[in-house]
Protein backbone atom coordinates (compact mmCIF):
# COMPACT_ATOMS: atom_id res chain seq x y z
CA UNK A 1 0.00 0.00 0.00
CA UNK A 2 1.20 3.50 -0.88
CA UNK A 3 2.17 5.55 2.19
CA UNK A 4 1.51 9.29 1.89
CA UNK A 5 4.39 11.68 2.50
CA UNK A 6 3.56 14.64 4.73
CA UNK A 7 6.51 16.88 3.77
CA UNK A 8 8.00 15.66 0.48
CA UNK A 9 10.17 18.79 -0.08
CA UNK A 10 11.73 18.73 3.38
CA UNK A 11 10.38 22.19 4.11
CA UNK A 12 6.75 22.42 5.21
CA UNK A 13 6.36 25.99 3.91
CA UNK A 14 7.59 25.01 0.43
CA UNK A 15 5.40 21.89 0.53
CA UNK A 16 2.46 24.13 1.40
CA UNK A 17 3.21 26.41 -1.55
CA UNK A 18 3.48 23.47 -3.94
CA UNK A 19 0.20 21.98 -2.64
CA UNK A 20 -1.45 25.33 -3.34
CA UNK A 21 -0.44 25.24 -7.03
CA UNK A 22 -3.70 23.57 -8.19
CA UNK A 23 -5.75 26.21 -6.35
CA UNK A 24 -3.65 29.10 -7.66
CA UNK A 25 -3.76 27.66 -11.18
CA UNK A 26 -7.56 27.45 -11.13
CA UNK A 27 -7.67 31.05 -9.87
CA UNK A 28 -5.48 32.19 -12.76
CA UNK A 29 -7.32 30.21 -15.44
CA UNK A 30 -10.83 31.09 -14.27
CA UNK A 31 -10.47 34.62 -12.98
CA UNK A 32 -7.41 35.77 -14.93
CA UNK A 33 -7.83 34.17 -18.34
CA UNK A 34 -11.63 33.76 -18.04
CA UNK A 35 -11.26 30.23 -19.37
CA UNK A 36 -14.27 27.93 -19.58
CA UNK A 37 -14.71 26.04 -16.33
CA UNK A 38 -14.50 22.55 -17.84
CA UNK A 39 -11.23 23.33 -19.63
CA UNK A 40 -9.71 25.06 -16.59
CA UNK A 41 -10.56 22.12 -14.35
CA UNK A 42 -9.21 19.64 -16.92
CA UNK A 43 -5.86 21.47 -17.00
CA UNK A 44 -5.91 21.74 -13.21
CA UNK A 45 -6.54 18.02 -12.84
CA UNK A 46 -3.61 17.15 -15.13
CA UNK A 47 -1.27 19.44 -13.17
CA UNK A 48 -2.52 17.97 -9.86
CA UNK A 49 -1.88 14.44 -11.14
CA UNK A 50 1.67 15.32 -12.24
CA UNK A 51 2.44 16.97 -8.89
CA UNK A 52 1.14 13.88 -7.12
CA UNK A 53 3.50 11.71 -9.16
CA UNK A 54 6.65 13.84 -9.05
CA UNK A 55 6.48 15.51 -5.65
CA UNK A 56 4.35 13.23 -3.45
CA UNK A 57 5.60 10.05 -5.21
CA UNK A 58 2.12 8.69 -5.78
CA UNK A 59 2.18 5.36 -7.70
CA UNK A 60 1.09 5.93 -11.29
CA UNK A 61 -1.34 3.00 -11.49
CA UNK A 62 -3.06 3.75 -8.20
CA UNK A 63 -3.18 7.44 -9.09
CA UNK A 64 -4.96 6.61 -12.35
CA UNK A 65 -7.46 4.49 -10.43
CA UNK A 66 -8.06 7.31 -7.95
CA UNK A 67 -8.72 9.71 -10.83
CA UNK A 68 -11.07 7.25 -12.56
CA UNK A 69 -13.01 6.52 -9.37
CA UNK A 70 -13.31 10.25 -8.71
CA UNK A 71 -14.54 10.98 -12.22
CA UNK A 72 -17.04 8.13 -12.05
CA UNK A 73 -18.31 9.49 -8.72
CA UNK A 74 -18.72 12.92 -10.28
CA UNK A 75 -20.74 11.48 -13.14
CA UNK A 76 -22.98 9.17 -11.16
CA UNK A 77 -23.43 11.02 -7.85
CA UNK A 78 -23.57 14.60 -9.15
CA UNK A 79 -24.00 14.90 -12.93
CA UNK A 80 -26.77 12.30 -12.85
CA UNK A 81 -28.73 14.51 -10.44
CA UNK A 82 -28.09 17.87 -12.06
CA UNK A 83 -28.82 16.63 -15.58
CA UNK A 84 -32.23 15.22 -14.69
CA UNK A 85 -32.98 18.23 -12.52
CA UNK A 86 -32.48 20.53 -15.50
CA UNK A 87 -34.45 18.13 -17.72
CA UNK A 88 -37.36 18.39 -15.25
CA UNK A 89 -37.10 22.18 -15.13
CA UNK A 90 -36.99 22.50 -18.92
CA UNK A 91 -40.04 20.25 -19.08
CA UNK A 92 -41.87 22.69 -16.79
CA UNK A 93 -40.91 25.55 -19.13
CA UNK A 94 -41.80 23.69 -22.34
CA UNK A 95 -45.21 22.52 -21.12
CA UNK A 96 -46.14 25.95 -19.77
CA UNK A 97 -46.33 24.72 -16.17
CA UNK A 98 -43.58 27.10 -15.11
CA UNK A 99 -45.37 30.09 -16.66
CA UNK A 100 -48.61 29.17 -14.89
CA UNK A 101 -46.76 28.87 -11.61
CA UNK A 102 -45.08 32.24 -12.16
CA UNK A 103 -48.37 33.96 -13.01
CA UNK A 104 -50.05 32.45 -9.97
CA UNK A 105 -47.31 33.84 -7.76
CA UNK A 106 -47.66 37.29 -9.30
CA UNK A 107 -51.37 37.24 -8.54
CA UNK A 108 -50.66 36.51 -4.87
CA UNK A 109 -48.57 39.62 -4.34
CA UNK A 110 -49.69 43.19 -3.94
CA UNK A 111 -48.15 46.23 -5.59
CA UNK A 112 -45.90 46.60 -2.55
CA UNK A 113 -42.31 46.04 -3.62
CA UNK A 114 -41.47 44.46 -0.26
CA UNK A 115 -44.13 41.76 -0.68
CA UNK A 116 -43.04 41.11 -4.26
CA UNK A 117 -39.36 40.87 -3.28
CA UNK A 118 -39.93 38.33 -0.49
CA UNK A 119 -42.31 36.27 -2.63
CA UNK A 120 -40.28 36.25 -5.84
CA UNK A 121 -36.62 36.81 -4.93
CA UNK A 122 -36.63 34.91 -1.63
CA UNK A 123 -39.27 32.16 -1.81
CA UNK A 124 -39.51 31.61 -5.58
CA UNK A 125 -35.73 31.96 -5.92
CA UNK A 126 -35.25 29.19 -3.33
CA UNK A 127 -37.58 26.92 -5.32
CA UNK A 128 -35.60 27.54 -8.52
CA UNK A 129 -32.29 26.98 -6.73
CA UNK A 130 -33.58 23.73 -5.25
CA UNK A 131 -34.65 22.48 -8.66
CA UNK A 132 -31.87 23.60 -10.97
CA UNK A 133 -29.31 26.02 -9.43
CA UNK A 134 -26.39 27.17 -11.66
CA UNK A 135 -27.41 30.85 -11.62
CA UNK A 136 -30.88 30.22 -13.06
CA UNK A 137 -32.66 31.82 -10.08
CA UNK A 138 -31.00 35.11 -11.02
CA UNK A 139 -31.89 34.69 -14.68
CA UNK A 140 -35.58 34.05 -13.96
CA UNK A 141 -36.17 36.23 -10.89
CA UNK A 142 -34.36 39.40 -12.03
CA UNK A 143 -36.62 40.01 -15.09
CA UNK A 144 -39.70 39.67 -12.86
CA UNK A 145 -38.27 42.26 -10.46
CA UNK A 146 -37.39 44.56 -13.35
CA UNK A 147 -40.99 44.48 -14.61
CA UNK A 148 -42.04 45.54 -11.10
CA UNK A 149 -40.05 48.76 -11.41
CA UNK A 150 -36.68 47.81 -9.88
CA UNK A 151 -33.63 49.03 -11.90
CA UNK A 152 -31.86 46.17 -13.67
CA UNK A 153 -28.59 46.28 -11.73
CA UNK A 154 -30.40 46.43 -8.40
CA UNK A 155 -32.81 43.66 -9.46
CA UNK A 156 -29.88 41.35 -10.21
CA UNK A 157 -28.29 42.15 -6.83
CA UNK A 158 -31.56 41.43 -5.03
CA UNK A 159 -31.92 38.10 -6.85
CA UNK A 160 -28.30 37.23 -6.03
CA UNK A 161 -28.47 38.10 -2.31
CA UNK A 162 -31.77 36.21 -1.99
CA UNK A 163 -30.08 33.23 -3.61
CA UNK A 164 -27.45 32.93 -0.83
CA UNK A 165 -29.07 30.67 1.73
CA UNK A 166 -30.50 28.00 -0.62
CA UNK A 167 -27.27 27.29 -2.56
CA UNK A 168 -25.95 24.39 -0.43
CA UNK A 169 -29.08 22.42 -1.37
CA UNK A 170 -29.15 23.67 -4.95
CA UNK A 171 -29.73 21.36 -7.89
CA UNK A 172 -31.49 18.85 -5.63
CA UNK A 173 -28.69 18.58 -3.09
CA UNK A 174 -25.70 18.13 -5.42
CA UNK A 175 -23.23 20.15 -3.25
CA UNK A 176 -23.93 18.07 -0.13
CA UNK A 177 -23.70 14.83 -2.11
CA UNK A 178 -20.30 15.98 -3.41
CA UNK A 179 -19.17 16.84 0.12
CA UNK A 180 -20.17 13.41 1.41
CA UNK A 181 -18.41 11.72 -1.51
CA UNK A 182 -15.00 13.33 -0.87
CA UNK A 183 -15.08 13.30 2.93
CA UNK A 184 -16.61 9.85 3.42
CA UNK A 185 -18.98 11.30 6.02
CA UNK A 186 -22.61 10.08 6.24
CA UNK A 187 -24.81 11.93 3.75
CA UNK A 188 -27.73 12.41 6.12
CA UNK A 189 -25.48 13.67 8.92
CA UNK A 190 -23.81 16.20 6.61
CA UNK A 191 -27.17 17.37 5.27
CA UNK A 192 -28.31 17.97 8.85
CA UNK A 193 -25.12 19.77 9.86
CA UNK A 194 -25.27 22.12 6.88
CA UNK A 195 -29.00 22.56 7.44
CA UNK A 196 -28.49 23.86 10.97
CA UNK A 197 -25.94 26.47 9.88
CA UNK A 198 -28.07 27.47 6.88
CA UNK A 199 -31.07 27.89 9.16
CA UNK A 200 -29.16 30.48 11.19
CA UNK A 201 -27.78 32.16 8.07
CA UNK A 202 -31.27 32.38 6.53
CA UNK A 203 -32.49 34.65 9.31
CA UNK A 204 -30.60 37.67 7.90
CA UNK A 205 -31.10 37.94 4.09
CA UNK A 206 -34.83 38.87 4.11
CA UNK A 207 -34.00 41.92 6.26
CA UNK A 208 -31.30 42.94 3.79
CA UNK A 209 -33.73 42.49 0.89
CA UNK A 210 -36.32 44.74 2.53
CA UNK A 211 -33.68 47.40 3.14
CA UNK A 212 -32.38 47.20 -0.44
CA UNK A 213 -35.81 47.76 -2.00
CA UNK A 214 -37.40 50.19 0.46
CA UNK A 215 -34.83 51.66 2.86
CA UNK A 216 -35.08 52.01 6.65
CA UNK A 217 -38.69 53.20 6.62
CA UNK A 218 -39.67 50.25 4.47
CA UNK A 219 -38.10 47.86 6.97
CA UNK A 220 -39.99 49.50 9.83
CA UNK A 221 -43.31 49.05 8.08
CA UNK A 222 -42.64 45.64 6.56
CA UNK A 223 -40.72 43.74 9.25
CA UNK A 224 -43.35 40.94 9.53
CA UNK A 225 -42.44 39.96 5.96
CA UNK A 226 -38.79 39.43 6.96
CA UNK A 227 -39.71 37.39 10.04
CA UNK A 228 -42.28 35.18 8.31
CA UNK A 229 -40.16 34.87 5.16
CA UNK A 230 -37.07 33.69 7.03
CA UNK A 231 -38.81 31.47 9.58
CA UNK A 232 -41.16 30.04 6.94
CA UNK A 233 -38.21 28.91 4.82
CA UNK A 234 -36.39 27.51 7.86
CA UNK A 235 -39.54 25.67 9.01
CA UNK A 236 -39.45 23.64 5.80
CA UNK A 237 -35.70 23.53 5.15
CA UNK A 238 -34.40 22.49 8.58
CA UNK A 239 -36.50 19.39 9.33
CA UNK A 240 -36.18 18.26 5.71
CA UNK A 241 -32.38 18.45 5.87
CA UNK A 242 -32.28 16.62 9.20
CA UNK A 243 -34.76 13.82 8.52
CA UNK A 244 -34.92 13.43 4.73
CA UNK A 245 -31.44 14.40 3.53
CA UNK A 246 -30.10 16.90 0.98
CA UNK A 247 -32.49 16.52 -1.95
CA UNK A 248 -35.50 18.65 -1.03
CA UNK A 249 -34.72 21.20 1.73
CA UNK A 250 -34.96 24.12 -0.73
CA UNK A 251 -38.06 22.83 -2.49
CA UNK A 252 -39.99 22.10 0.70
CA UNK A 253 -38.56 25.19 2.42
CA UNK A 254 -39.78 27.43 -0.39
CA UNK A 255 -43.26 25.88 -0.41
CA UNK A 256 -43.65 26.25 3.37
CA UNK A 257 -42.41 29.82 2.98
CA UNK A 258 -45.06 30.49 0.30
CA UNK A 259 -47.80 29.11 2.54
CA UNK A 260 -46.69 31.16 5.55
CA UNK A 261 -46.43 34.36 3.51
CA UNK A 262 -49.84 33.89 1.91
CA UNK A 263 -51.41 33.29 5.32
CA UNK A 264 -49.69 36.42 6.60
CA UNK A 265 -51.05 38.47 3.68
CA UNK A 266 -54.58 37.28 4.49
CA UNK A 267 -54.41 38.76 7.99
CA UNK A 268 -51.86 41.57 7.63
CA UNK A 269 -50.53 43.88 4.97
CA UNK A 270 -48.21 46.89 5.21
CA UNK A 271 -50.06 50.03 6.24
CA UNK A 272 -48.60 51.86 3.25
CA UNK A 273 -47.98 50.35 -0.18
CA UNK A 274 -44.42 51.16 -1.21
CA UNK A 275 -42.69 51.00 -4.55
CA UNK A 276 -38.96 50.70 -5.15
CA UNK A 277 -36.95 53.09 -3.02
CA UNK A 278 -39.73 53.38 -0.44
CA UNK A 279 -41.85 55.64 -2.67
CA UNK A 280 -45.59 55.34 -1.78
CA UNK A 281 -47.77 53.70 -4.45
CA UNK A 282 -51.38 54.67 -5.02
CA UNK A 283 -54.03 52.88 -7.06
CA UNK A 284 -55.63 49.45 -7.12
CA UNK A 285 -53.97 46.40 -5.73
CA UNK A 286 -52.74 43.43 -7.70
CA UNK A 287 -55.05 42.03 -10.38
CA UNK A 288 -57.26 39.07 -9.54
CA UNK A 289 -56.74 35.52 -10.74
CA UNK A 290 -59.57 35.91 -13.27
CA UNK A 291 -57.95 39.00 -14.77
CA UNK A 292 -54.74 37.06 -15.23
CA UNK A 293 -56.66 34.28 -16.96
CA UNK A 294 -55.77 31.52 -14.50
CA UNK A 295 -58.27 28.79 -13.72
CA UNK A 296 -58.08 26.31 -10.86
CA UNK A 297 -56.94 23.73 -13.42
CA UNK A 298 -54.11 26.02 -14.56
CA UNK A 299 -52.92 26.51 -11.00
CA UNK A 300 -52.98 22.75 -10.37
CA UNK A 301 -51.00 22.11 -13.56
CA UNK A 302 -48.43 24.69 -12.49
CA UNK A 303 -47.87 22.93 -9.16
CA UNK A 304 -48.29 19.33 -10.38
CA UNK A 305 -44.63 18.67 -11.37
CA UNK A 306 -43.41 20.03 -8.02
CA UNK A 307 -45.87 17.82 -6.15
CA UNK A 308 -44.77 14.77 -8.15
CA UNK A 309 -41.11 15.54 -7.49
CA UNK A 310 -41.63 15.82 -3.74
CA UNK A 311 -43.73 12.65 -3.46
CA UNK A 312 -41.38 10.50 -5.56
CA UNK A 313 -38.10 11.77 -4.09
CA UNK A 314 -39.32 11.57 -0.47
CA UNK A 315 -40.63 8.03 -1.00
CA UNK A 316 -37.50 7.00 -2.92
CA UNK A 317 -34.69 8.54 -0.86
CA UNK A 318 -36.13 8.86 2.66
CA UNK A 319 -34.53 6.94 5.55
CA UNK A 320 -37.33 4.35 5.29
CA UNK A 321 -36.37 3.43 1.71
CA UNK A 322 -33.91 0.58 1.02
CA UNK A 323 -33.26 1.83 -2.54
CA UNK A 324 -30.34 4.25 -1.88
CA UNK A 325 -28.47 1.54 0.05
CA UNK A 326 -28.42 -0.96 -2.81
CA UNK A 327 -24.83 -1.20 -4.10
CA UNK A 328 -23.98 -3.19 -7.23
CA UNK A 329 -20.27 -2.36 -7.38
CA UNK A 330 -17.58 -1.14 -4.97
CA UNK A 331 -14.15 -0.13 -6.26
CA UNK A 332 -11.51 1.46 -4.05
CA UNK A 333 -7.83 2.26 -3.79
CA UNK A 334 -6.27 3.10 -0.42
CA UNK A 335 -3.18 4.82 0.96
CA UNK A 336 -1.69 4.92 4.45
CA UNK A 337 -2.52 8.33 5.89
CA UNK A 338 0.23 10.86 6.55
CA UNK A 339 -1.97 12.62 9.10
CA UNK A 340 -2.97 9.76 11.39
CA UNK A 341 -0.58 6.78 11.31
CA UNK A 342 -2.31 3.43 11.23
CA UNK A 343 -5.32 4.70 9.27
CA UNK A 344 -5.99 4.75 5.55
CA UNK A 345 -7.29 7.27 3.05
CA UNK A 346 -9.59 5.54 0.57
CA UNK A 347 -10.89 6.81 -2.74
CA UNK A 348 -13.82 4.74 -3.87
CA UNK A 349 -16.58 4.51 -6.42
CA UNK A 350 -19.86 2.84 -5.49
CA UNK A 351 -22.36 2.13 -8.22
CA UNK A 352 -25.67 2.52 -6.43
CA UNK A 353 -28.29 2.33 -9.18
CA UNK A 354 -31.05 3.97 -7.14
CA UNK A 355 -29.26 7.19 -6.13
CA UNK A 356 -31.04 10.54 -6.00
CA UNK A 357 -30.59 11.16 -9.72
CA UNK A 358 -32.56 8.02 -10.48
CA UNK A 359 -35.37 9.33 -8.26
CA UNK A 360 -35.41 12.57 -10.28
CA UNK A 361 -35.53 10.53 -13.49
CA UNK A 362 -38.51 8.60 -12.12
CA UNK A 363 -40.19 11.90 -11.17
CA UNK A 364 -39.65 13.23 -14.68
CA UNK A 365 -41.15 10.10 -16.27
CA UNK A 366 -44.27 10.47 -14.12
CA UNK A 367 -44.54 14.16 -15.05
CA UNK A 368 -44.16 13.38 -18.76
CA UNK A 369 -46.94 10.80 -18.56
CA UNK A 370 -49.31 12.97 -16.51
CA UNK A 371 -48.78 16.05 -18.67
CA UNK A 372 -48.75 14.09 -21.95
CA UNK A 373 -45.57 15.64 -23.25
CA UNK A 374 -45.10 14.90 -26.95
CA UNK A 375 -42.13 13.04 -28.39
CA UNK A 376 -41.03 16.13 -30.33
CA UNK A 377 -41.14 18.22 -27.15
CA UNK A 378 -39.08 15.58 -25.32
CA UNK A 379 -36.53 15.70 -28.11
CA UNK A 380 -36.34 19.50 -27.86
CA UNK A 381 -36.04 19.31 -24.06
CA UNK A 382 -33.08 16.95 -24.28
CA UNK A 383 -31.39 19.06 -26.96
CA UNK A 384 -31.82 22.23 -24.90
CA UNK A 385 -30.61 20.55 -21.70
CA UNK A 386 -27.54 19.09 -23.35
CA UNK A 387 -26.68 22.49 -24.79
CA UNK A 388 -26.95 23.99 -21.30
CA UNK A 389 -25.31 21.20 -19.33
CA UNK A 390 -22.47 19.58 -21.28
CA UNK A 391 -19.88 21.96 -19.85
CA UNK A 392 -21.15 21.56 -16.28
CA UNK A 393 -21.15 17.77 -16.70
CA UNK A 394 -17.51 17.83 -17.83
CA UNK A 395 -16.67 19.95 -14.78
CA UNK A 396 -18.18 17.18 -12.65
CA UNK A 397 -15.90 14.64 -14.34
CA UNK A 398 -12.67 16.62 -14.00
CA UNK A 399 -13.14 18.31 -10.61
CA UNK A 400 -13.84 14.99 -8.89
CA UNK A 401 -10.86 13.38 -10.61
CA UNK A 402 -8.75 16.31 -9.39
CA UNK A 403 -10.16 16.15 -5.87
CA UNK A 404 -9.66 12.40 -5.51
CA UNK A 405 -6.03 12.61 -6.66
CA UNK A 406 -5.47 15.66 -4.42
CA UNK A 407 -6.69 13.61 -1.45
CA UNK A 408 -5.14 10.25 -2.37
CA UNK A 409 -1.65 11.56 -3.19
CA UNK A 410 -1.31 13.24 0.21
CA UNK A 411 -1.48 16.83 -1.07
CA UNK A 412 -4.60 17.53 0.97
CA UNK A 413 -2.89 16.10 4.07
CA UNK A 414 0.19 18.28 3.59
CA UNK A 415 -1.95 21.38 3.08
CA UNK A 416 -4.04 20.50 6.13
CA UNK A 417 -0.93 20.03 8.25
CA UNK A 418 0.33 23.49 7.27
CA UNK A 419 -3.00 25.23 7.90
CA UNK A 420 -3.43 23.43 11.22
CA UNK A 421 -0.51 25.51 12.56
CA UNK A 422 -3.04 28.36 12.76
CA UNK A 423 -4.76 26.57 15.63
CA UNK A 424 -8.30 27.49 16.60
CA UNK A 425 -8.15 30.69 14.53
CA UNK A 426 -8.64 28.50 11.44
CA UNK A 427 -12.34 28.64 12.27
CA UNK A 428 -12.26 32.09 10.61
CA UNK A 429 -10.47 30.79 7.51
CA UNK A 430 -12.74 27.80 6.84
CA UNK A 431 -15.75 29.73 5.45
CA UNK A 432 -13.38 32.10 3.64
CA UNK A 433 -11.91 29.17 1.68
CA UNK A 434 -15.39 28.13 0.60
CA UNK A 435 -16.12 31.75 -0.32
CA UNK A 436 -12.96 31.98 -2.45
CA UNK A 437 -13.51 28.55 -3.96
CA UNK A 438 -16.95 29.35 -5.33
CA UNK A 439 -15.75 32.73 -6.57
CA UNK A 440 -13.23 30.75 -8.65
CA UNK A 441 -15.36 27.88 -9.86
CA UNK A 442 -18.89 29.30 -9.72
CA UNK A 443 -20.00 26.03 -8.17
CA UNK A 444 -20.67 25.04 -4.57
CA UNK A 445 -20.43 21.43 -5.73
CA UNK A 446 -16.93 21.93 -7.17
CA UNK A 447 -15.81 23.89 -4.11
CA UNK A 448 -16.93 21.09 -1.80
CA UNK A 449 -15.16 18.54 -3.99
CA UNK A 450 -11.95 20.58 -3.97
CA UNK A 451 -11.76 21.64 -0.32
CA UNK A 452 -14.10 19.26 1.53
CA UNK A 453 -11.55 16.59 2.46
CA UNK A 454 -8.88 19.19 3.24
CA UNK A 455 -11.26 20.95 5.64
CA UNK A 456 -12.11 17.63 7.29
CA UNK A 457 -8.40 16.84 7.78
CA UNK A 458 -7.70 20.24 9.34
CA UNK A 459 -10.64 19.70 11.68
CA UNK A 460 -9.27 16.28 12.61
CA UNK A 461 -5.81 17.70 13.38
CA UNK A 462 -7.25 20.52 15.49
CA UNK A 463 -9.83 18.41 17.32
CA UNK A 464 -12.81 20.35 15.91
CA UNK A 465 -16.22 18.71 15.61
CA UNK A 466 -15.57 16.66 12.48
CA UNK A 467 -18.33 18.10 10.30
CA UNK A 468 -17.92 21.75 11.34
CA UNK A 469 -15.23 22.85 8.88
CA UNK A 470 -16.67 21.00 5.85
CA UNK A 471 -20.04 22.52 6.76
CA UNK A 472 -18.59 26.03 6.93
CA UNK A 473 -16.86 25.38 3.61
CA UNK A 474 -20.18 24.60 1.97
CA UNK A 475 -22.06 27.52 3.52
CA UNK A 476 -19.15 29.87 2.79
CA UNK A 477 -19.48 28.85 -0.83
CA UNK A 478 -23.15 29.86 -0.71
CA UNK A 479 -22.17 33.39 0.21
CA UNK A 480 -19.57 33.69 -2.55
CA UNK A 481 -22.08 32.96 -5.32
CA UNK A 482 -23.07 36.63 -5.94
CA UNK A 483 -19.49 37.42 -6.94
CA UNK A 484 -18.78 34.23 -8.94
CA UNK A 485 -18.15 35.21 -12.58
CA UNK A 486 -19.58 31.99 -14.01
CA UNK A 487 -22.75 32.21 -11.95
CA UNK A 488 -23.09 35.86 -12.89
CA UNK A 489 -22.73 35.04 -16.58
CA UNK A 490 -25.84 32.83 -16.35
CA UNK A 491 -27.64 35.20 -14.00
CA UNK A 492 -27.33 38.20 -16.33
CA UNK A 493 -28.29 36.24 -19.45
CA UNK A 494 -31.80 37.68 -19.43
CA UNK A 495 -30.73 41.27 -18.68
CA UNK A 496 -28.93 44.17 -20.31
CA UNK A 497 -25.72 43.22 -18.47
CA UNK A 498 -24.82 40.28 -20.74
CA UNK A 499 -21.00 40.17 -21.02
CA UNK A 500 -20.78 42.88 -18.36
CA UNK A 501 -20.63 40.61 -15.33
CA UNK A 502 -17.91 42.73 -13.73
CA UNK A 503 -20.33 45.57 -13.09
CA UNK A 504 -22.77 43.15 -11.46
CA UNK A 505 -20.06 41.58 -9.29
CA UNK A 506 -18.88 44.98 -8.07
CA UNK A 507 -22.48 45.92 -7.25
CA UNK A 508 -22.99 42.69 -5.28
CA UNK A 509 -19.68 42.73 -3.40
CA UNK A 510 -20.45 44.89 -0.34
CA UNK A 511 -23.50 43.00 0.93
CA UNK A 512 -21.77 39.70 0.17
CA UNK A 513 -19.01 40.66 2.61
CA UNK A 514 -21.64 41.52 5.24
CA UNK A 515 -23.06 38.00 4.95
CA UNK A 516 -19.56 36.48 5.06
CA UNK A 517 -18.80 38.27 8.34
CA UNK A 518 -22.14 37.03 9.69
CA UNK A 519 -21.20 33.45 8.77
CA UNK A 520 -17.78 33.76 10.43
CA UNK A 521 -19.53 34.86 13.63
CA UNK A 522 -21.88 31.87 13.34
CA UNK A 523 -18.89 29.53 12.91
CA UNK A 524 -17.06 30.97 15.92
CA UNK A 525 -20.20 30.72 18.06
CA UNK A 526 -20.75 27.10 17.03
CA UNK A 527 -17.13 26.19 17.81
CA UNK A 528 -17.08 27.76 21.26
CA UNK A 529 -20.67 27.35 22.44
CA UNK A 530 -22.52 24.76 20.28
CA UNK A 531 -19.95 22.18 19.12
CA UNK A 532 -22.53 19.39 18.95
CA UNK A 533 -24.27 21.17 16.06
CA UNK A 534 -21.71 19.65 13.68
CA UNK A 535 -20.61 16.52 15.53
CA UNK A 536 -20.87 13.13 13.86
CA UNK A 537 -23.79 11.11 15.26
CA UNK A 538 -22.81 8.43 17.75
Amino acid sequence: MFTQILDPTGNLFITWLVALIPVALLLFLLAGLRMSAWLAVLIGSVVTFLLGLWVWQMPFGDGVLAYIYGSATGVWNVDWITFWGVILFNTLVTTGAFEKLRRWLIQQGTQDVRVQTILFAWAFGALLEGLVGFGYPWAFVAPILITLGIPALDAIRIAAIANNAPVSYGALGAPIIALAAVTGMPLLALAASVGKIVAILALLPPWILLYLVSGKEGVKGGWPLAIVGSLGYVAGQLPTSIYLGPYLPDVIGSIVCFVCLLILLKVWRPARTLGYGGVPVTGPQQASAEALGLSASDIFQGWLPIIVLIVVVVAWTGPWSPLPGINWLHLAVSAASSITPGTTISTAFDFRPFVGGSAILASWIVVVLLMRVSVSDIRDIFAKTWSQMWGACLVGVFIFGLAYVFNYSGMAGSLASAFSKMGASFIVVAPLLGFIGVALSGSNTSTNAMFGKFQALVGQLLGFPLMLLPTLNSVGAEIGKPIAPQTASVGVSTSEFVRNEGEVIRHNFGWTIVLLVYLVLIGVACYFFFPDIAALPK
